[in-house]
């Protein structure tokens, strides 16, 4: 299948070629500034992706001939050869408003829906808005990349009506729908809208994303594996420059050794490790609530428990040869000793972040009480 991708070298054009890598047996052809039709459509093509456009010129006459003359020499070049490709076009929800951007997007769109119905090609028409993701250009068109390019250079966000309402669709949802229409299916030629999308703020934009840039510092992230804070967060983490991909971390050193927090939640807990050397123990405490997952990383360790109501105690030996988790259990004390002969590592998940007012942590020694093995 031959593809025709015209734009190509737009922020969409980008995110969809790398998608349609992924898909088999698919070659695309590439179009944009400056390149010539003729040399592009030598040979029959099956889809043609219509990305190219103007949206921000220096004058608006240039919308004319980006967006309604060029769409007329593609569609009169594809006539010339006698191809009948499907085309999906990528127009704008301006394209039904009286300013220069939208008349052209109207224009385009009729020149491709005539084309469809005189060749016996399907058109697809998707009118955008607010597309963000990935490789976008700040302060071009997309607000969120805007505003993440302001909080990596420690700028202000300017707002002027932070209730402004904002219909987000994300690049990833976008190119996804678009591949899809790859497939010969019932689809009809029409318009089509993007099914996934997000409703926000520009207020709640900001706020959100200067919660996540806060999280490179407090170590606490907010909920980003749902909602609209998934793909911000993926989006922000695009942005960074490259050194910063990594963060120090907030060591906790003592004559037991090493504690480090290495990740707060907002909604799951927190995620940290400790070190050990052979022979100390930590612990040696209860919790009424809260609870624990333990998993040693290096070394050989020793679990004891002892049961607050009836005394009761059980101890677990474990390994970095056999990789489980142990757990804590509200009404029993733990602690856990380092019984090898190397520098233990346990990785440990609370389902609470640890808060100093109210900690949930009781003292509780009981070595005395331990089991022997």
């Amino acid at each position: 299948m031959k593809i025709l991708l015209t734009g190509s070298n737009g922020f969409i054009a980008q995110n969809l070629a790398l998608f349609l890598a992924e898909v088999s047996a698919l070659e695309v052809v590439s179009f944009s500034r400056g390149d010539s039709l003729d040399e592009v459509l030598q040979e029959p093509i099956d889809f043609v992706f219509h990305l190219a456009g103007v949206n921000r010129p220096l004058h608006d006459d240039e919308f004319q001939a980006g967006n309604v003359e060029l769409t007329k020499s593609l569609v009169e070049s594809l006539v010339e050869r006698g191809f009948a490709p499907s085309v999906l076009f990528a127009s704008s929800t301006q394209a039904d408003q009286d300013n220069a951007y939208g008349r052209s997007k109207a224009l385009a769109e009729d020149i491709l829906r005539n084309f469809g119905k005189k060749v016996g090609a399907k058109v697809f028409i998707y009118r955008l808005s607010n597309v963000f993701g990935k490789w976008a250009r700040p302060n071009y068109n997309s607000v969120i990349a805007t505003f993440i390019d302001k909080l990596l250079k420690n700028q202000p966000i300017d707002i002027h009506d932070p209730g402004t309402k904002l219909r987000l669709s994300y690049i990833d949802d976008v190119c996804a729908e678009f591949v899809r229409r790859l497939t010969p299916d019932s689809s009809l030629s029409g318009y089509y809208e993007i099914e996934n999308f997000y409703e926000t703020t520009v207020g709640e934009l900001a706020e959100k994303l200067t919660l996540i840039k806060k999280s490179r510092t407090s170590t606490t992230i907010p909920n980003v594996g749902s909602g609209l804070m998934r793909p911000l967060y993926a989006t922000y983490l695009s942005y960074l420059p490259k050194e910063d991909f990594r963060y120090p971390l907030r060591v906790n050193s003592d004559s037991r050794g090493k504690f480090v927090e290495i990740l707060q939640t907002s909604h799951s807990g927190q995620f940290s490790f400790f070190t050990a050397d052979p022979g100390i123990t930590r612990g040696g405490h209860y919790h009424h609530t809260k609870n624990e997952k333990f998993i040693v990383l290096r070394g050989k360790a020793k679990f004891c428990f002892y049961n607050l109501l009836t005394g009761e105690t059980y101890e677990i030996v474990t390994d970095d040869q056999f990789i489980e988790a142990v757990e804590t259990c509200p009404g029993w004390a733990h602690d856990i000793t380092n019984v090898g002969n190397d520098e233990l590592i346990v990785a440990l998940w609370a389902n609470e972040i640890f808060d100093p007012e109210a900690p949930d942590t009781i003292a509780k020694p009981f070595r005395d009480l331990r089991l022997r093995l």
